[in-house]
């Protein structure tokens, strides 16, 4: 920026010279309205369509209860250990494993929800997840 200096006999000018401010936004005016239409210029693409629908699903979820007195149930059938180690099997042995959920009564022994846990990772389920009720 320039100033202009006056000599010691005049009075003192301490005005700012706003032309070369003026100068250089004129420029950056014109380099960004050059700019411009570059950036948002877009290439455009014909895309195939596609005739066919995904054919990947969704396996359903399995909901695992422990009710208080212990008792095992598969989506409101209740089963013995023997019968929940052999669907547990089942499952792991799939090759898209539906999620599991458990849910456990609050007063149940926390021994019968690890024993289910246990079972599970035993067999090689990846997808096992809790189910539980929001605070209010």
């Amino acid at each position: 920026m320039a100033f202009s200096v006056a000599s010691p006999d005049d009075d003192i000018i301490s005005e700012i010279n706003m032309t070369p401010l003026v100068d250089v936004m004129l420029v950056l005016l014109i380099i960004f309205m050059i700019t411009m239409p570059v950036l948002t210029q877009s290439v455009l693409v014909e895309l195939p369509q596609a005739s066919a629908e995904p054919t990947t699903t969704q396996p359903e979820s399995i909901a695992i209860s422990v009710l208080r007195d212990g008792t095992v149930q598969w989506n409101s059938e209740p089963l013995t250990a023997a019968q929940l180690q052999q669907r547990l099997t089942q499952v792991a042995a799939m090759p898209q494993q539906p999620p599991l959920q458990l849910m456990a009564d609050k007063a149940v022994e926390y021994q019968h929800v690890l024993t289910v846990m246990a079972l599970a990772q035993q067999l090689g389920i990846t997808r096992l997840g809790f189910v539980t009720e929001p605070i209010h």
